[in-house]
């Protein structure tokens, strides 16, 4: 479905769609002003009002074309408003994500020069007052929530938002002709945001990413996947995410669709229900959550439940690829039985399912397609802006990320002689194309202008053709993208054998006894995994077993339990080859967080710190290796 605006830059998205619903009460967002309230909705005259408020007290206040503003921030209605109020001057998008320590914002601020610094809540101002002192670009920081510590308020160049909105509202007149003059003004070249990522090692670098970079990939967009004004979706994944801020932010904006708020990542089970998305956009972990969650209620089912289950999803997997009323048929009553379960936790009208971030193991989805509720998976990363490739709506291939987006090429080379094999342009889909494997490159114009301020680390990931550089190993089956690992994951086994964990570690979750696990294995002579249990699913196991413990901690030494993962290993075995195996295990309680350091604020494993943490573990795990 096409944009229902023409735009080539930010600015003029919003400048656009402004001008298309004004005076008509369409709804644009909707938040929860509390957990137990109705959502309130916004409409486009309120926040267009808004936006020109803002971008009149920014103005007034010396803001600037090229100025940087920060946004440490959940996704809400101000983050929004913010980001269109500081694009209209010129301004460059600078957006943390808001798990991060003082420290790590502090780096952020300094390294983009960042102006004025927008934050949330509280916890967030204590933050931003914490680390002003050194900071020497920020000039005011504006607070969205009033504080429970007032005196946050009382400190030198903090001032609520609320107020400064409420002063834009009487400069505007003042100032419409230079904002219109200053939104007319930018051009597709200039910078629309850096995007600090958040990598796993060493300091993040901010990603400069053009407003021809960002509406290259919201145009491809609209071309594999439609999106319209009936639609609605509910905004969860962080903005500061180069996924959710194209795909669920301006992408769902350009299609005149509205964007209702989750109160946080944690109800989200609870919003979907509340708001009835049509398009739901999410990294894999939701869909693993929702499949684990049927698995365990299955198994705690009787053996006639088990084998209504079982074939349910093997009437829906003909469904998917058969026309025949028979089919239908059983479809329908597979439905009754089974899935409108599933439909109705997430709010009964999803049409589509987004996934990116990650891998989506393809047994999830294959699953979800037995319910009728396909799953869309594509592929990017911040550089490109971020989607290089999306499975096509209807004929999706899991296993793989998809097709290549219109406008780009995606090539693969040889690691060890770094020839290109094979590549690929947006339609472009030749049969004797070659399927062997390689690093994924990237060129078009989704590719980043480069990293700010660090022109070696841009030379080392975009060669002199103007290939970008992945770090991801994949290759091309049948015109569709297949990806394998990060390069530098690679595990070299002590045969030579190089191992990517990922894939594996797909597998072991799919799992319902698994809610997090890392494969190891360097220079070893097979393949361990440490696992994070989940443990809803371990103590309902327990309970039918009448096996008894206290804690956690307890259970996950107790034989039975060990007894039950070696079993889960035994079959998650059999799908893998002798030299992917898992030999051995250890399960641990705590799990892997931004928090503790383990996750990236992407929710990527640090791999390094995993090594560095359970290093007594690994150490233990191999020191009777007879293999």
């Amino acid at each position: 479905m096409p944009l229902i605006v023409d735009f080539e830059t930010i600015p003029e998205l919003f400048y656009e769609l402004s001008k298309k619903w004004k005076g008509k009460d369409k709804v644009v967002f909707a938040f929860k002003p509390s957990s137990n309230a109705p959502y309130e909705t916004i409409n486009w005259d309120k926040f267009t009002k808004d936006v020109y408020a803002l971008a009149a007290y920014l103005h007034e206040n010396g803001f600037k074309s090229g100025d940087r503003f920060a946004i440490l921030s959940e996704n809400r209605y101000e983050w929004a408003l913010t980001d269109f109020a500081g694009q209209l001057l010129g301004g460059i998008n600078v957006s943390l994500y808001a798990t991060l320590p003082a420290e790590q914002c502090e780096y952020i601020i300094n390294d983009s020069g960042s102006k004025f610094f927008f934050v949330s809540t509280g916890i967030q101002l204590k933050k931003a007052v914490e680390i002003k002192g050194n900071t020497k670009s920020v000039k005011q920081i504006l607070a969205f929530d009033s504080p429970p510590n007032k005196k946050l308020l009382e400190e030198k160049d903090v001032l609520l938002f609320s107020d400064a909105v409420e002063q834009g509202i009487s400069l505007y007149t003042k100032h419409s002709e230079k904002i219109d003059k200053s939104m007319r003004s930018v051009k597709s070249e200039d910078i629309s945001t850096f995007i600090y990522t958040s990598g796993t090692t060493g300091n993040p670098k901010g990603v400069m990413l053009s407003n021809a970079n960002l509406v290259s990939n919201i145009k491809a967009a609209h071309q594999v996947i439609n999106i319209g004004s009936e639609d609605r979706t509910l905004s969860f994944l962080p903005l500061c995410h180069a996924f959710e801020r194209v795909a669920g932010y301006y992408a769902i904006l350009g299609g005149g669709a509205e964007i209702f708020y989750a109160e946080s990542v944690d109800t989200v089970s609870k919003n979907l229900v509340e708001c009835s998305p049509t398009i739901v956009i999410s990294v894999p972990r939701l869909f693993e959550k929702m499949y684990n969650i049927v698995l365990k209620s299955v198994q705690e089912g009787s053996a006639i439940k088990k084998g209504i289950f079982s074939w349910g999803i093997g009437v829906g997997k003909k469904a998917a690829k058969s026309n025949s009323p028979f089919v239908r048929i059983q479809k329908a009553l597979a439905d009754k039985l089974i899935f409108n379960k599933l439909k109705e936790r997430t709010g009964g009208r999803v049409r589509i399912f987004v996934s990116g971030g990650a891998a989506l193991p393809s047994e999830i989805g294959s699953f979800f397609e037995a319910a009728g509720l396909k799953i869309t998976e594509g592929y990017g990363l911040t550089e490109t802006s971020p989607v290089m490739t999306v499975n096509p709506v209807g004929a999706e291939r899991y296993g793989t990320v998809g097709h290549v987006l219109p406008g780009v090429t995606v090539g693969i080379q040889r690691v060890d002689d770094g020839k290109v094999i094979a590549q690929l342009s947006g339609t472009d889909y030749p049969s004797n194309l070659s399927s062997e494997e390689g690093e994924i490159l990237c060129k078009g114009p989704n590719v980043m202008i480069g990293y700010y301020k660090k022109e070696k680390e841009t030379k080392e990931v975009i060669d002199d053709k103007g290939w970008f550089h992945t770090g991801d190993i994949g290759r091309f089956v049948d015109g569709y993208l297949q990806i394998t690992d990060r390069l530098k994951h690679m595990i070299v086994n002590a045969g030579g054998k190089n191992i990517y964990p990922g894939p594996i570690e797909d597998v072991l979750k799919t799992s319902m006894f698994v809610d997090q696990t890392v494969v190891v294995g360097e220079g070893q002579s097979y393949m361990s995994a440490i696992i994070v249990p989940d443990f809803e699913s371990l103590n309902a196991f327990c309970r039918q077993n009448n096996i008894e413990y206290k804690s956690d901690a307890e259970a996950i030494k107790l034989e039975a339990v060990h007894k039950l993962y070696d079993q889960e290993l035994k079959t998650i075995n059999k799908k893998l080859a002798s030299h992917e195996k898992i030999r051995q295990f250890r399960l641990i309680t705590e799990p892997f967080t931004v928090e503790n350091g383990i996750l990236t604020p992407t929710l990527k494993v640090k791999r390094k710190i995993i090594q560095q943490i359970y290093a007594d573990l690994i150490i233990d795990i191999y020191k009777d290796d007879k293999a």
